[in-house]
């Protein structure tokens, strides 16, 4: 499975088109669950998008494997999948939303789920939606994402938020205790110095600031300091705070005064990963399954890593996202009620479809990470936990700090034209990193005023 870091990564590389640029779903399982919605009661086909791609070899035949497991509980039901790769592609998502030839039951972004709804590009499924009893213990924040007052129009399939992500070796080298990772950004800043003080080539905290990355992560450190990137109506920029202002000075601190961010700046998303992957980065902001990236892609081990929440963010906010599916407006009842059965058996169903992790432990895939969180601390988000740890492949406990604060933590999206406005807070971002004279106030001031050109145009 592609990880969420590297959507999002790839997405950040996009200031055109609805939202992210690459993702696969996931996999399922052998044997359907019970399912309390019935059957269909006529013969009807319904494509679903999102299909594993066949570069990926085990997704794609879970997924097939759970096709066939769930048509058999439903004979009625035929489920035709889709595999285009990526499952979003920005240069055509637009187009079939306006023509209305996306699949009957088609994969969105959490970003993109608004502006769908008001351009009526996906079918109200709230006569139907009843059925699906699962629902009932999703986390509101997450359910809240596909509704509209109160009406719905779509079911949530993963979700993430932000944390800090941290190397547990260098910690004990450091003489830092990797179980009780900082929980605030003064303590950021002396574990980074000490971290840094391990020798040449060590990084204590690692930062962002180009290709829209800088103002991503500034976005996810205001939102844990209990700010906002926009005001509420979303007419205009709410960025230069108090809150705005503490995220750049402390970054100034830690880059020019502490000397533990290294000398190299103007970094992307790949070179925090390939960092972290070396082992001489301490620290950096990131959703967990960051660790997933490192250990695949940047050549790090699973064993040396934890993720806690983003310092002070308890009580607050952390930056979050996730994808989900919607229904073609087009969609018959008939078509609805089906896609929502096969939604409900492969997205939401514990031990099942996305949930199967005792499969994708024998197919040799990482189980472990404490995402997706669709039910929080309900039954079914304690059977999802306790399956994940029954069949883990990676170090559960690592992920302890940052799951023991979910609950009280607030999911919060990006804001409205949100790659534009990172690539205006790639300037802030920068300028502190790069500049020891950079002037907070003027820079915060002159992001404000484009920030608000930017959202005067947004429909």
């Amino acid at each position: 499975m592609r990880t969420t870091s590297h959507r999002r990564a790839l997405g950040l590389l996009l200031v055109a088109g609805l939202g992210l640029t690459a993702a696969s779903c996931g996999s399922g399982d052998d044997e359907p669950a019970a399912q309390g919605s019935g059957g269909a009661d006529q013969k009807v086909t319904i494509t679903v998008g999102c299909q594993p791609p066949k570069s990926n070899p085990k997704e794609r035949a879970g997924w097939d494997e759970d096709v066939a497991a769930f048509q058999a509980a439903h004979p009625n039901i035929t489920v035709q999948s889709k595999d285009a790769f990526p499952c979003i592609n920005p240069d055509t998502f637009q187009a079939k939303l306006a023509g209305g030839t996306q699949e009957d039951v088609f994969y969105v972004y959490y970003t993109d789920v608004q502006k769908i709804i008001k351009a009526k590009q996906a079918a109200d499924i709230s006569e139907y939606v009843g059925s699906v009893k699962a629902l009932n213990d999703v986390r509101p924040d997450v359910k809240g994402v596909f509704n509209d007052g109160d009406k719905t129009y779509g079911v949530p399939r993963n979700n993430y938020n932000m944390g800090l992500v941290y190397n547990r070796k260098l910690f004990t080298q450091a003489g830092l205790n990797p179980d009780a990772p900082p929980k605030t950004w003064a303590e950021v800043q002396e574990a980074a110095k000490k971290i840094a003080g391990l020798g040449a080539g060590y990084t204590g905290f690692g930062e962002y600031s180009a290709g829209n990355t800088g103002g991503w992560h500034f976005a996810a450190s205001l939102y844990a300091r209990g700010g906002s990137m926009v005001s509420e109506d979303g007419k205009s920029a709410a960025f230069n705070s108090a809150e705005g202002k503490a995220v750049l000075e402390n970054l100034k601190q830690m880059r020019w005064n502490d000397n533990s961010m290294g000398s190299k700046q103007l970094l992307q998303w790949e070179d925090l990963m390939r960092m972290m992957g070396s082992g001489k980065l301490g620290m950096m902001i990131g959703a967990p399954d960051v660790v997933q990236s490192v250990n695949n892609d940047f050549q790090g081990k699973f064993e040396d890593y934890g993720v806690t929440a983003v310092p002070e963010s308890e009580g607050k906010a952390s930056l979050s996202g996730g994808d989900g599916y919607m229904f073609n407006p087009k969609a018959t009842p008939e078509k609805i009620k089906a896609g929502l059965l096969w939604l409900e058996f492969h997205e939401l169903t514990p031990g099942q479809g996305q949930f199967n992790y005792e499969r994708a432990k024998a197919q040799g895939r990482p189980v472990g990470l404490p995402i997706p969180d669709l039910y929080g601390d309900t039954a079914p988000g304690k059977e999802i936990v306790a399956l994940r740890k029954k069949f883990a492949t990676v170090p559960v406990d690592h992920f302890t700090p940052y799951v023991s604060v979910q609950g009280s933590i607030t999911n919060k999206l990006e804001p409205p034209k949100a790659q534009e406005l990172y690539a205006v807070l790639d300037v802030a971002m920068s300028a502190v990193l790069t500049r020891k004279d950079a002037d907070i106030d003027k820079l915060l001031s002159d992001a404000e005023g484009k920030a608000n050109k930017i959202l005067a145009k947004n429909t």
